[in-house]
């Protein structure tokens, strides 16, 4: 479509449907959009998008509506989007900064993306195989039983409960943190991982069968690469499906497929892991671009985020095809940009 002011029409007609949800007509096209044509003008540019595919005409009569093509048009010319407002940005700062865990704050963005674009918001847990172990902090419970939290550069913490062979006083337990420290503070994740074997065989062929097991160390040794193993489980936080169930109608019969994709977290890991391969900031799946058929009335805007803090991880937004596209990627632009700083700064 190399015909400037088609591409005007096209423009007008994702616009005009988006807003009202109506399908368009020339004389609305003409009354809301200064093309400086009359309406027959416009009739004629709107059947040749029709025969090119861009647009359909949903009843005898009727107006037109896009196609999945005509949105895809619409995106990659873009050559501009929504700034948020200084509420909007003051907003994401403060709900998703501050002094919380990596937990809390995933929490927080991905309603806040919800919030922000009125669709239903994913965010996926970030792959820390690249983080270090910046802190174990060990902390006696009672009698035989203490408490095992490790802490990340990247910002996780993961907690376990260990019973030892035997109680620990107050001594015993700080003795025990510096040993388990001065073993794994400051190595990688993947380092820990990779080395979970011998880890473990090395605790196992202590000779000594009194003090030393009586340490805990070996139990310690072993919750240590379980929580760094629960690191790397992949993950999913959903927010705002409340927001695609006030879409219901333009979904019909499709929409029980897509919440029972959302209950498949593999699903939705599928999904985000094929978006990165497109190699863009921002990645926009439209219609039956999505590869699984349950998405295939859906669009998706997803951006990578925390690629420089040795996590990354992508978060998206999912929404009917008649989607706010230039909104919604400002949105998710902006809040993968904040989450990116946080975690930056460790």
């Amino acid at each position: 479509m190399n015909d400037s002011r088609r591409a005007q029409v096209l423009r007008a007609i994702v616009e005009d449907f988006v807003a009202t949800n109506e399908p368009v007509g020339s004389k609305a096209i003409v009354q809301r959009h200064t093309l400086g044509v009359s309406p027959a003008t416009i009739r004629n540019d709107m059947a040749a998008l029709e025969q090119e595919g861009y647009i359909a005409q949903p009843h005898t009569s009727a107006g037109r509506i896009p196609t999945d093509l005509g949105y895809r048009m619409f995106v990659d010319r873009i050559d501009e989007f929504k700034p948020l407002t200084t509420a909007e940005r003051r907003a994401i700062f403060q709900l998703i900064d501050g002094d919380v865990d990596l937990d809390e704050m995933l929490d927080r963005t991905v309603r806040v993306l919800s919030g922000l674009t009125r669709q239903v918001a994913l965010i996926q847990y970030p792959t820390v195989s690249r983080a270090r172990i910046k802190h174990i902090e060990i902390v006696g419970l009672g009698p035989g039983r203490i408490l095992v939290v490790l802490i990340t550069d990247a910002g996780q913490v993961e907690q376990k409960t260990v019973i030892t062979p035997s109680p620990l006083d107050e001594d015993a337990v700080r003795g025990l943190r510096d040993q388990i420290n001065a073993e794994f503070a400051g190595r990688t994740l993947a380092q820990v991982f990779g080395s979970a074997p011998a880890a473990e065989a090395t605790a196992s062929e202590s000779s000594e069968p009194t003090a030393r097991d009586d340490s805990g160390l070996k139990q310690v040794r072993a919750a240590v690469v379980d929580l760094v193993a629960a690191t790397r489980e992949e993950r999913i936080i959903m927010a705002g499906t409340a927001n695609l169930a006030r879409s219901g109608s333009e979904f019909g019969e499709k929409m029980a497929p897509i919440l029972e994709a959302f209950e498949e977290q593999v699903v939705l890991l599928r999904l985000l892991t094929s978006m990165a391969e497109d190699h863009e900031e921002i990645s926009v799946r439209i219609g039956r671009e999505n590869t699984h058929e349950s998405f295939s009335s859906t669009s998706v805007v997803a951006a990578e985020y925390g690629h420089d803090a040795g996590s990354s991880a992508r978060l998206a937004v999912l929404g009917p095809t008649r989607m706010d596209y230039p909104t919604t990627i400002s949105a998710v632009r902006a809040v993968a940009k904040y989450v990116s700083s946080i975690l930056d700064r460790g």
